[in-house]
């Protein structure tokens, strides 16, 4: 686990707090508006509603989107949304470091809460580098002075080396906000002495994650089973020389997936019985489901789905499993044709009585979608950040925040 100071290790009373949140949402291309406002809504219940209670002056600094693409906008609705979440005002102003900025700074009283401007409207803020570096940068330089702490709580963004998640943490004593907690505590128990036997499931369209994943918690003992579905398994498949037919193996090759082939036979050549790949699987005819088995393929068909085959080979390692990690759908669960397995499997997880840890944009959606989300012992809001702690790297805010829990500042 890692070894960083929480929001108890801190008087709070009348002190500025600056606190790195994630408030990044998606956004309509057209009307600019939020559409799913989760990320404000769980910082804005947690880490600064206490902050509010303890009396903390609390200046926000998030990012929305990156420059140039349609969802960079100003952060105006998240501070409307989260005075919502709050049932009080939230103030605003559209400056990040300006006269504007550190004057509303300045006049916050206790309780009160202030958003900066996007920190993306900063050129410099998304330039890696260390704590010591990004602490000369004139975002803290500017900021820091102003501050008594730094509250980093934005552990979807943890991954990045960024200005706004490790600048300050070299010249302000810096605490862990609770959902940063939450999410390292929770991933601690399926990374370093997950209860046995430990399940991982991967699945979703995006495979090119899927071999490290694997290789790291296999070879550290981490997992007892990797299951796979969705893109994955079809890789997976590929790898143990099952002939897909055409348009899967064309959409294998056009996603430069095949590269990743050669990793995969060594890692199951290695460990035959933990790795477990689809039995069947469900093709698209005429807009319609059709199970093949998989030693009947090739097949003149795209692959949406596993079959019931492999849904019950699955089912029987998930019931017995004490920790399970959940990423990625089994398939195309948006069609309500090719929704069989991802609900089955979904549904194994949600009723097994493992510690059951689930991350990524689909898997939420999915577990959503069947009403199965309540059921999960935690939902990670992270999706890079998380990918690459499964992988077992280090994370920079995470280092940050390590580090300067040892430091007096």
């Amino acid at each position: 686990m890692a070894k960083f100071l929480t929001l108890d290790d801190f008087d709070f009373k009348d002190k500025v707090a600056i606190v790195r949140v994630d408030f990044n949402s998606p956004i309509d291309p057209e009307t600019k508006k939020i559409l799913d406002a989760t990320r404000i809504r769980a910082h804005g219940e947690t880490t600064i509603k206490e902050l509010v209670e303890k009396g903390a002056k609390i200046v926000v600094l998030a990012h929305q989107g990156r420059m140039g693409k349609p969802d960079f906008i100003p952060l105006k609705q998240h501070a409307e949304i989260l005075g919502g979440v709050l049932g009080k005002p939230v103030k605003y102003v559209n400056d990040l470091f300006g006269e504007k900025a550190k004057k509303a700074i300045k006049e916050l009283k206790s309780g009160e809460v202030l958003v900066l401007e996007n920190v993306r409207t900063y050129p410099a803020e998304t330039k890696k580098g260390t704590p010591e570096e990004h602490a000369k940068t004139e975002l803290v330089q500017k900021l820091a002075p102003l501050a008594d702490v730094f509250v980093n709580d934005a552990f979807a963004t943890a991954h990045r080396a960024h200005v706004s998640i490790v600048g300050f943490t070299a010249v302000l004593p810096s605490v862990a906000g609770r959902i940063m907690e939450r999410e390292l505590k929770s991933l601690s128990r399926v990374l370093e002495n997950p209860e046995k036997p430990c399940v991982y499931i991967l699945g979703g369209a995006k495979a090119d994650d899927s071999l490290e994943i694997s290789k790291y918690v296999l070879d550290n003992g981490i997992a007892d089973y990797v299951l796979t579905g969705g893109v994955t398994g079809q890789l997976f498949l590929a790898a143990k020389d099952f002939d897909l037919g055409k348009p899967n193996m064309d959409f294998l090759k056009q996603n430069q997936l095949l590269e990743l082939i050669p990793g995969i036979k060594e890692l199951m050549a290695k460990y035959s019985d933990a790795v477990k790949v689809p039995a069947d699987v469900a093709v698209e005819v005429d807009g319609k489901r059709r199970e093949v088995l998989v030693r009947d393929m090739p097949t003149d068909y795209p692959i949406f789905d596993i079959g019931p085959e492999t849904v019950k080979n699955y089912g029987e390692i998930i019931r017995r499993a004490k920790s399970i990690v959940l990423s990625g759908p089994m398939g195309v669960f948006e069609n309500s044709e090719f929704s069989y397995g991802t609900r089955k499997i979904f549904g194994e997880v949600a009723d097994s009585k493992a510690f059951s840890l689930a991350g990524g944009g689909h898997t939420v959606a999915a577990l959503k979608e069947f009403g199965l989300a309540e059921k999960i012992s935690y939902i990670s809001t992270a999706g890079g950040a998380l990918i690459e702690f499964l992988m077992g790297k280090k994370l920079p805010g995470v280092v940050a925040l390590e580090k300067a829990a040892t430091r007096k500042v």
